[in-house]
């Protein structure tokens, strides 16, 4: 059978089929999996320090989204007050990581990724992945790798966080190093991303200096009652070494050539971003607009949905459409 052929239904159907434990419960899109996150995963951390960079304590809002207490962890606003003030759902390995190993992320980036290919969007709904953190933080790690920042200064207050803009560089706090390494070293193993030695090497050393805490190997059994399956490297079943061959559990089909659109709200629904005004021109640009990483900073205003920056006054940038 040729699945370049074949409804995104039934695409869905072999996957099951093939790995039958892997997605007996696992949501299907992204939207899904937050709101799962929170029934399942997290809803009593907010008052236990669960937040994934600072340990920032928060009042969910909304169905998955929450309000930060920044004096539960002396957090300081760096620039962006508007994320600074929310949580946010952060992919732990960045989702461009696995989604450039797709074709449909060079045929169109991640939106066509989320319309085309039903792996992706499992991939972005794995909930072994996700983890919730203070909005800014989310922005400032952007996609940037993982490391050791020793010089670096903190710009969070008392935020253990680190990041260095230049090098596209951010170093997490002690406390969960060793529980990023363990979703990288999955990540690696269920769908082959692509470590260099020296990320292996780093993580390698994480893993042993961070050994798993009592709630990492809770919120593995959470999220295993919901996707079917655990971290390996979070139960011990499976040690990373140089060298590790992956299983690839979680990539068993091609790409179908095209099937059904999952319904899209808006580009800034489909990128999990914020609109963004700029407080000079009275302009909005949605996440895929040409513009929107080019406003200066200090003129950025954003807004969760396009009808806040509307009724705020702004128009839609031009090249948007």
């Amino acid at each position: 059978m040729n699945l370049k052929q074949i409804s995104y239904g039934i695409v869905l159907s072999i996957l099951s089929g093939l790995s039958f434990a892997s997605v007996i419960a696992a949501p299907e899109s992204f939207d899904r999996a937050k709101i799962e996150a929170k029934q399942y995963v997290y809803h009593d951390r907010n008052h236990s320090g669960g937040e994934f960079y600072c340990g920032c304590d928060w009042e969910w809002v909304g169905r998955s989204g929450g309000r930060v207490d920044h004096a539960s962890c002396d957090y300081q606003v760096r620039a962006q007050e508007v994320r600074a003030a929310r949580t946010e759902w952060e992919h732990i390995v960045p989702i461009s990581s696995v989604g450039q190993q797709r074709q449909c992320w060079q045929n169109g980036g991640r939106q066509n990724c989320q319309r085309t290919d039903p792996v992706f969007n499992l991939m972005e709904a794995n909930l072994h992945n996700l983890t919730i953190s203070v909005g800014e933080i989310n922005a400032d790690r952007s996609n940037f790798r993982f490391g050791v920042l020793p010089s670096t200064p903190y710009q969070h207050g008392q935020c253990d966080f680190k990041v260095d803009f230049q090098q596209r560089v951010a170093e997490p706090r002690d406390e969960v190093k060793g529980m990023a390494a363990r979703v990288y070293f999955y990540f690696a193993d269920y769908y082959g991303l692509q470590l260099s030695r020296q990320q292996q090497q780093l993580f390698m050393a994480w893993d042993k200096q961070f050994p798993v805490t009592d709630w990492e190997r809770e919120r593995d059994r959470r999220i295993a009652t919901r996707m079917g399956h655990n971290n390996p490297f979070v139960t011990g079943e499976q040690t990373w070494h140089i060298g590790f061959k992956p299983s690839l559990s979680g990539l068993v089909s091609e790409i179908p050539a095209s099937h059904p659109a999952s319904p899209v709200k808006s580009a800034s629904d489909a990128l999990n971003l914020p609109v963004r005004g700029n407080r000079n021109s009275k302009i909005y640009h949605l996440p895929s607009c040409p513009s929107y990483s080019t406003i200066s900073e200090r003129n950025i205003v954003e807004f969760q949905f396009e009808d806040e920056a509307i009724n705020a006054g702004y128009r839609k940038a031009k090249n948007c459409d």
